[in-house]
């Protein structure tokens, strides 16, 4: 099978994407594929490093207030979209796969206009606007969620899951002993995002500094940008910083509960662990996707949401032993998110792209 992947900007979509590429090599290793991502986003240093061919276009989301760039954007989607079509016409795919953020809009049009079949991943409970735009023209849409087949053609959706879920499985655990977390004792890990956040540091701060007298350790993770500030804060025993955690979800595996964002990734690795959550949705995603993914998963009582407006120290510590302190509650948790979960998620995708490129 000859493929194009196209996917960018952040890891919420690039490495979904590599999971669906992960899967295609381990099902037909001869298969051909070939990544298009942006000339200066994340993905143009990750996807090489992983042994894919990469290809780079210039293009820019649209915003507002930003007038100018969106009027140079409109020129540049059309130089990105020839290119394209060209890389295309020389790599001669048999599928185009799409898995989200702005790039995609220029490699989908170019495929469309030679006649490839599409494929597009929505990871989040509400769809990114360039899916929302393309599911109308591809051949097929994957979705994570079943209550995001309401944004487009219903007779085009499949209910995929997330690719990162069965990767979480697969993956290598890593015991919470690395981290200083003691063996005995019920551990909860948190977790902001890759970069970090000051406004939670600083509500996490008053949080961590009083857990002295909790029977759990915490580990939490800063974020790499803010570190070495917050490390300057003086803790108690049971509490542990790190600035980043390489290979997280083989730390999920030895982890009891989970404080975090409410990224697709994030959830769904969650759901096939079974680690029970608090889940913060951050406020400042499009569409504020987070916050509904957080509700589905508090509506099918498979975890806990505290909006970061509402988030203090006491009432995360009395949400946290809420889950920690009742078993039953806990394992229900457990329970729930085992029914939630698709655990084949990329196998899923890679027969609905073996059976388009019949066609």
């Amino acid at each position: 099978m000859r493929v194009v992947i196209t996917a960018g900007g952040t890891g919420g979509h690039i490495y979904p994407a590599l999971a669906i590429a992960d899967k295609i090599k381990s099902k037909e290793p001869k298969s051909e594929i070939l990544y298009i991502g942006t000339h200066n986003r994340m993905e143009k240093e990750i996807v090489p490093e992983r042994g894919y061919r990469y290809e780079s276009i210039k293009v820019y989301g649209f915003g507002k207030n930003m007038i100018f760039r969106n009027i140079i954007n409109v020129g540049l989607i059309a130089k990105a979209q020839k290119r394209c079509t060209q890389l295309m016409r020389d790599f001669k795919p048999d599928v185009v796969v799409g898995v989200g953020g702005y790039v995609t809009y220029p490699v989908i049009k170019a495929a469309n206009k030679l006649g490839i079949k599409t494929f597009i991943h929505e990871q989040n409970s509400i769809p990114g606007k360039s899916n929302r735009w393309l599911g109308k023209k591809v051949d097929k849409i994957g979705v994570t969620f079943a209550d995001t087949i309401e944004y487009f053609d219903e007779s085009k959706c499949i209910l995929t899951g997330h690719p990162c879920a069965e990767n979480a499985l697969d993956v290598k655990p890593i015991p919470k002993t690395k981290y200083g977390l003691d063996r005995k004792k019920q551990s909860v890990l948190i977790v902001q995002g890759s970069m970090g956040s000051e406004t939670m540091n600083q509500k996490m701060l008053d949080f961590l500094s009083s857990i002295e007298k909790e029977s759990y350790d915490v580990l939490y993770v800063t974020g790499k940008s803010t570190y070495d500030n917050f490390i300057k804060n003086k803790f108690s025993k049971n509490v542990h910083i790190v600035p980043y955690i390489d290979g997280l979800s083989g730390l999920m595996k030895d982890i009891d509960l989970m404080v975090t964002r409410c990224g697709a990734a994030t959830i769904t690795e969650a759901m096939a662990l079974k680690i029970p959550c608090v889940y913060i949705p951050s406020p400042f995603v499009a569409n504020n996707h987070q916050y509904h993914n957080a509700i589905s998963l508090k509506n099918a009582k498979a975890g806990e949401m505290l909006e970061e407006k509402d988030l203090t120290s006491d009432l995360l510590k009395k949400t946290i032993n809420k889950i920690l302190s009742n078993p039953r509650y806990y394992q229900e948790i457990q329970a729930n998110l085992g029914k939630m979960s698709i655990n084949d998620s990329s196998t899923k995708i890679y027969e609905v792209l073996k059976e388009l490129t019949k066609r």
